[in-house]
């Protein structure tokens, strides 16, 4: 009867442990100064919005830190929120003011890149390193 305690509690463990183990370090780095924070949206393989942090910026660069992520599929679109008012900035033609970018540090041309460019694979522990865009 003891072995099925034992088993039960490692079949109810063994999930919690995978899923414990995985973390995702996002480095934005080359920011263009250090007001305001950095708005970060991470999204599943099919677009939809798991969680928005809020990183702070210290010496032109801001670390995002997401822990107990479960392995699979993501994306994460970000922009550097200058002013604080939580919304990406455009000028009167409706261009950024303020720097963006998406994972795989993957740039668009006359628009955002196609969403299948930014989608990434974690497993265990994976660190990335995003360069924001500028106009």
């Amino acid at each position: 009867m003891s072995y099925l305690k034992i088993i039960f509690v490692i079949l109810i463990l063994f999930p919690m442990t995978i899923y414990s183990q995985n973390t995702l370090t996002i480095q934005i780095g080359g920011l263009q100064n250090n007001k305001g924070k950095v708005l970060l949206v991470l999204l599943d393989k099919n677009e939809n919005m798991i969680k928005e942090f809020y990183g702070d910026i210290r010496e032109n660069k801001c670390i995002v830190k997401i822990e107990d992520i479960k392995p699979g599929k993501y994306s994460f679109k970000y922009f550097h929120d200058e002013n604080n008012n939580k919304k990406l900035d455009t000028n009167y033609f409706g261009i950024p003011t303020e720097g963006f970018g998406f994972s795989n540090n993957v740039k668009g041309t006359f628009g955002p890149p196609s969403f299948e460019k930014t989608i990434f694979d974690l497993k265990g522990e994976r660190s990335l390193k995003c360069t924001p865009k500028y106009y």
